[in-house]
């Protein structure tokens, strides 16, 4: 039994004061109220209400929780799930800088599909488009968490995107052949193994600090991928099953690998590229200390810029000069190469370590152009349909 009535009454300061309100029994039979200032207010949530009591799915406002509060059960998910600790903690910064302050106040009983289009926009005007677009998606999985619970009806940010114009897109930046040789002619003894087999393999930083001897095959020359270092230096297996792979070294990389054998550091856990102590290297730390000084010395820079893109000079008005590339352009540098010689596209997938060849072709296949062959196609093409 459901009803709307008016209720009146007097304010403190004498002041008569109304509201509308609906009277009804959720699907557990529990009797419940909603007070709204306009009548026709209360007829259309009477509507839905209705409805989601029919199906089993009404969560009224007195049970419900707020944004920021069902973000924390999906945090408090991933953890007890064990999930990658850089899992976590993306979630966790999605959920302290970019869901919370914007709508975490607001219950999920209360939310809406047009709340959620706000934020977006919200989003896109405070933020870049790839970290709204980070940000809408870690609602919409917070809502899937929370419907999951019983705690919300359904996930109204399901089918809320935000869209990323072509240009926008963030295009990868590959070294020249003449920077990557400079690397290499700058990189000392002990940086050459490190930097040579990242240009010529395509692990990533994760997987070459974790990269174990016991997984390096001289004579085959051969690299496996069997688990990596996080950034913690933590060692766990590849986060997907396509990160487990081998890939085929040059007899370049070969020579310079049985060098390095001789003079690695120990490291009880095998490590290749292990710090002076033998434990994994950080990330960090490697970029810092070793791969822009190294581009630095190298000449592939560019100028240093501050919180507000402008460039940092030093005490003589120079420009400061730090490194042009991060350390995963020299995994865009082995595909390039890989490429540039013709391989198939399965190879190609497989050797990168992408779970899909869609993912590789979405990230190189404009790197993919064979004109003469093209030439050839449309020829051969030509005189097909002519001849019929």
């Amino acid at each position: 039994m459901t009803s709307i009535r008016k209720r009146s009454w007097n304010a403190p300061d004498g002041s008569e004061k109304t509201a509308w309100l609906v009277d009804y029994r959720d699907q557990a039979g529990k009797r419940r109220a909603k007070s709204f200032a306009r009548k026709k207010d209360a007829e259309a949530w009477l509507v839905g209400a209705a409805w989601q009591v029919s199906q089993g799915v009404h969560t009224p406002d007195s049970a419900s929780v707020t944004v920021k509060k069902a973000a924390e059960l999906w945090i408090e998910k991933a953890e007890a799930e064990d999930r990658e600790r850089s899992t976590v903690k993306q979630y966790k910064e999605l959920e302290r800088l970019h869901i919370s302050p914007l709508i975490g106040s607001v219950k999920l009983s209360r939310l809406t599909m047009p709340m959620v289009e706000q934020y977006r926009d919200d989003l896109i005007a405070t933020r870049s488009r790839a970290m709204a677009g980070k940000a809408v998606r870690a609602l919409s999985m917070v809502l899937a968490e929370a419907q999951r619970r019983g705690l919300v009806a359904q996930n109204v940010a399901k089918g809320v995107k935000v869209v990323r114009q072509g240009r926008e897109k963030a295009k990868i930046e590959i070294p020249t052949k003449q920077e990557l040789k400079a690397l290499l002619t700058a990189a000392t003894d002990d940086e050459k193994p490190l930097i040579m087999t990242a240009i010529l393999t395509g692990l990533r930083s994760s997987e070459l600090r974790g990269l174990r001897w016991a997984d390096v095959n001289l004579k085959k020359a051969t690299i496996s991928v069997s688990q990596r270092a996080d950034q913690w230096g933590e060692i766990g297996p590849p986060k997907s099953a396509a990160g487990f792979r081998t890939v085929p070294i040059s007899p370049a990389l070969v020579t310079v690998l049985k060098a390095w054998k001789l003079r690695c550091p120990n490291s009880t856990l095998d490590l290749v590229f292990p710090t002076t102590t033998g434990t994994p290297q950080l990330h960090q730390n490697m970029l810092r200390r070793k791969f822009i000084p190294l581009q630095v010395r190298a000449g592939v820079t560019r100028p240093k810029l501050d919180a507000k893109d402008k460039p940092v000079m030093d005490q003589e008005g120079q420009p400061v000069l730090t490194g042009r590339y991060g350390f995963h352009a020299l995994r865009h540098a082995a595909a390039s190469g890989w490429i540039a010689q013709r391989i198939d596209l399965k190879r190609l997938q497989i050797w990168i370590g992408h779970e899909n060849i869609q993912l590789t072709i979405d990230t190189y296949g404009h790197l993919i152009v064979d004109a003469g062959g093209d030439a050839d196609l449309i020829a051969a093409a030509g005189a097909e349909i002519l001849e019929m």
